[in-house]
């Protein structure tokens, strides 16, 4: 059994996070900044990769223009950036979709995510899929084609952020979405990282 610690949405307030739970490995499924900057991200990333957890993985979320385009060198071996890319570890298989805005505005963002691979065992995004931990105020910001990719290769979580007040975890068929926003909307810290378990294949 592999233990999954979730988080999200930390917009640069990484290091007032205290006493986060042991696990196997820490997912962050973007914001990691709150400006974009190199800066922020590169801080983040020195937190990040010093975390006592046995593998570390992140994406990027809207907020984090700087790494558009970019390749990540000198993580340490077991901490991961996935853009549109995964990582098998101890036989679960990671794919992680990155959300930029300048995606969004040439159509790229609907073809990565035709891209998921079928045998995805935990899909890492940072918009929600359409209906599910998506909505603030009555409207929902998720992605429909996103909702349909995952109800058909239905992996067994569906990791997000991107909402802050629509912090949960709700199941559909085989797979458990899970909201993990550390933020509110007021961009106070206010929710705690989600723990997981997933089953490791023989």
């Amino acid at each position: 059994m592999m233990q999954i610690l979730h988080l999200s949405d930390t917009h640069s307030k990484h290091r007032l996070l205290q006493n986060l739970p042991p696990a196997d490995i820490i997912i962050h499924s973007g914001d990691v900044s709150w400006n974009g900057l190199e800066d922020e991200v590169l801080d983040f990333m020195e937190w990040f990769g010093a975390l006592p957890y046995k593998y570390k993985i992140f994406i990027a979320g809207n907020h984090d223009d700087c790494l558009f385009g970019s390749n990540i060198d000198g993580l340490p071996e077991n901490c991961f950036y996935l853009s549109n890319s995964g990582v098998t570890i101890e036989g679960v298989k990671f794919y992680g979709v990155p959300m930029f805005t300048e995606d969004g505005i040439s159509g790229d963002y609907d073809i990565n995510i035709l891209k998921i691979p079928n045998d995805t065992d935990v899909l890492i995004t940072h918009q929600p899929p359409l209906g599910v931990l998506d909505s603030s105020e009555n409207i929902h910001y998720g992605d429909h084609n996103l909702l349909q990719i995952v109800l058909k290769i239905q992996p067994k979580y569906h990791l997000f952020g991107h909402i802050h007040d629509a912090y949960g975890i709700e199941k559909r068929g085989e797979t458990l979405f899970v909201n993990a926003s550390i933020l509110n909307d007021n961009y106070e810290i206010s929710n705690e990282p989600v723990l997981l378990e997933i089953q490791l294949k023989e």
